[in-house]
């Protein structure tokens, strides 16, 4: 029987080596071993040979950590620059800066008069009616418009309501200028003019310069000129801010094209003035002309006090020519307030205290078949037919304290909804109107206030 070769046993010292190198060889999370690591340091200490080789030892291996390290374009996300909370934090935090003007009517001990309007019981008695804006908000708005109030010249400053676009809103203001300190509107005007003036030039010597062919004996209707400043559509200025704390962008006037061609459009608001207006019929102008011409809509159809809150003035009475239109009121000072409950069972007595808009688009009715000198030399020659032209009808709309009972239905729905604002506790409630035409038109009284918003 053969004799089986004996085994040979293994060193040990053999084996502590073999399990030594192969700890060494696992590799790490970022796939490289501890042996691989150490063999490349150690030859690059004897290729490069450094005088101390222990002290640069570290620095040494932390280069090697760093040129393993996969630089991706997508290893790193860089933050954005500017998040829409920290802008948003910015501006709110610029509302609670003191400005110089401040500090120096305060260490004059002065309280100037300012047209500044309490919004904090605005927000109160717009919350007992079930509006409510919110307290962060009133606060933020509230500081906003007494910016507004310190950088211009104003006698009179309202805040007018807030408009909801898809990518931001609009908070609006409504302003008047001192009389004479509007530099603004003297500007524009200036500028209106010198255009019209620039155009006429062009097509007079449009008209010398080339052989032009016969002219088309159709004229288009002629443009209805704007109301000027301080009167009908454009008596008030309105300025825009698309969140407390930004900038207040002046709108411009409105014109009557505008109002005429908003009636017969819809279109959501984007929260920026820029935007063109891009619907049919086309409108002219951009976003910040269509908000012109809405807030003027609805300015007339919705701002509305209690009988007798108002009166016309006794000088105006007296001096009133006949035909002509009132367009100013004075504060009823002897105004003893009505009945909540009158106020919400009966829209008598309720009235209108600002202009009606006319188809024209204006508040006053302009007769454009009025021709200047020249288009009479002009036309001397023309048939007789043309001067049977029938004049145009002039244009009436309701006057100014007219009664909202004769606010014509809408689709038979009523144009205005009345309510308390408290059914439980009604000797304490507050008479709340809302248009039904506008909504988001609110109109809240009680004995002594009376204040308007609209928020929608």
């Amino acid at each position: 029987m053969a004799e089986s070769p004996t085994e040979i046993a293994p060193d040990p010292r053999e084996l502590q080596i073999k399990y030594a190198k192969a700890y060494l060889l696992q590799a790490g999370p970022s796939g490289v071993s501890l042996y691989e690591h150490l063999s490349a340091l150690l030859s690059r200490i004897l290729s490069e040979r450094p005088p101390n080789a222990l002290e640069t030892l570290e620095q040494m291996s932390a280069e090697l950590h760093w040129s393993r390290l996969n630089r991706g374009h997508d290893a790193l996300r860089h933050l954005p620059e500017d998040p829409p909370t920290y802008i948003k934090a910015e501006s709110h935090r610029a509302l609670f800066s003191r400005g110089a003007e401040a500090d120096e009517a305060e260490g004059d001990g002065e309280m100037t008069d300012s047209p500044l309007p309490n919004l904090y019981d605005l927000a109160h008695l717009l919350q007992q009616g079930g509006v409510n804006l919110g307290q962060d908000e009133t606060v933020h708005i509230a500081l906003a418009m007494k910016r507004l109030t310190d950088t211009r010249p104003l006698q009179y400053c309202r805040f007018w309501g807030k408009i909801l676009g898809t990518a931001g809103s609009y908070l609006v203001a409504e302003v008047q200028f001192r009389e004479g300190e509007d530099e603004e509107a003297e500007e524009d005007a200036e500028e209106e003019e010198k255009e019209t003036a620039e155009e006429e030039e062009d097509e007079e010597e449009k008209e010398e310069a080339e052989d032009l062919p016969p002219k088309s004996t159709h004229r288009p209707p002629p443009v209805v000129p704007r109301e000027e400043n301080g009167t009908g559509t454009n008596k008030y200025v309105y300025f825009v801010s698309t969140e407390a704390g930004a900038e207040w962008i002046r709108l411009p006037p409105v014109t009557p094209a505008q109002i005429t061609a908003a009636r017969k459009i819809r279109r959501l608001f984007t929260g920026n003035l820029d935007a063109p207006v891009i619907t049919y019929p086309p409108f002219p102008g951009t976003e910040a002309n269509l908000l012109r011409a809405q807030i003027a809509r609805i300015s007339a159809g919705t701002h509305v006090s209690p009988l007798g809150y108002y009166q016309f003035g006794e000088e105006e009475g007296e001096e009133e020519e006949e035909g002509a239109t009132r367009d100013t009121y004075e504060e009823n000072l002897e105004f003893e307030g009505i009945p909540v409950t009158d106020l919400v069972e009966n829209l008598s007595s309720w009235v209108h205290h600002v202009q009606h808009i006319l188809p024209q688009g204006r508040c006053v009715w302009l007769n454009t078949a009025v021709k200047s000198e020249e288009e009479m030399e002009e036309e001397e020659g023309e048939e007789e037919e043309k001067e049977d032209e029938e004049e145009p009808e002039p244009e009436v709309g309701p006057p100014l304290l007219t009664p909202l009972s004769e606010d014509a239905e809408i689709n038979n729905t009523p144009p205005w909804t009345a309510y308390l604002s408290s059914t439980h506790i009604p000797q304490y409630a507050l008479a709340v109107l809302r248009s039904n035409l506008w909504p988001g038109a609110f109109t809240i009284a009680s004995s002594k206030y009376v204040i308007g918003l609209f928020l929608s």
